[in-house]
């Protein structure tokens, strides 16, 4: 089915965008969509988003991406409770989870998970040691990147540790690789200001 197809079929009865009731108060919020397709309830869950001040275009190409993907991340300029938002969107058979970086991670608990002193926990993550020091201490914050990094490094260290090693974490997928590895590696670095750039290994 084309995309024009599909976004009359979400359509149904004509809708405009002063029919949606908006919510006249929130906050940004991102996250996960998922469904089975057999029940999702297209036109109802385009409007649940509309309401959260999406476009209806908008509304209408995340449910499309539900619809072949099975799931889709969107950014909803305004929501006014997760919990109402769930609501709205469970009705459609659709299921929302937060998605993103966390408002603050413990650095001090994730580093001590992997048994690793701050300076060896630096070294075997590319990050800056003073950084480290800097995050634990108070002194200074991880920014989103530094965050979602490090949330990864919590719930997956032997994964960060293959990309970092530009390697998979599967050794399959690594079969026939050049041994030195890719030309166009990337390795993350972390400044003293805790913002995370990109440079070749």
């Amino acid at each position: 089915m084309s995309i024009r197809s599909r976004l009359k079929a979400l359509e149904g009865p004509r809708v405009r965008v002063r029919d949606v009731p908006r919510v006249l108060s929130g906050s940004p919020a991102t996250v996960r969509l998922t469904c089975e397709v057999g029940r999702l309830g297209a036109p109802r869950a385009a409007l649940a988003l509309a309401k959260r001040h999406l476009s209806l275009r908008q509304a209408h190409a995340v449910v499309n991406d539900l619809f072949d993907r099975g799931e889709a991340v969107v950014a909803l300029p305004m929501v006014e409770d997760l919990a109402a938002l769930t609501a709205d969107l469970a009705a459609c058979g659709v299921v929302a989870t937060p998605y993103g970086a966390p408002a603050s991670v413990d650095v001090r608990a994730v580093r001590e998970a992997t048994g690793l002193s701050q300076d060896a926990f630096a070294i075997e993550f590319g990050l800056d040691p003073a950084t480290v020091r800097n995050w634990e201490q108070g002194r200074s914050t991880p920014d989103t990147a530094a965050r979602s990094f490090l949330v990864t490094i919590a719930k997956n260290p032997a994964a960060v540790r293959a990309a970092l090693a530009g390697r998979s974490e599967t050794p399959d997928a690594d079969a026939g690789r050049d041994a030195t590895g890719p030309d166009d590696r990337f390795r993350l670095r972390s400044p003293r200001n805790g913002s995370f750039t990109a440079s070749h290994a």
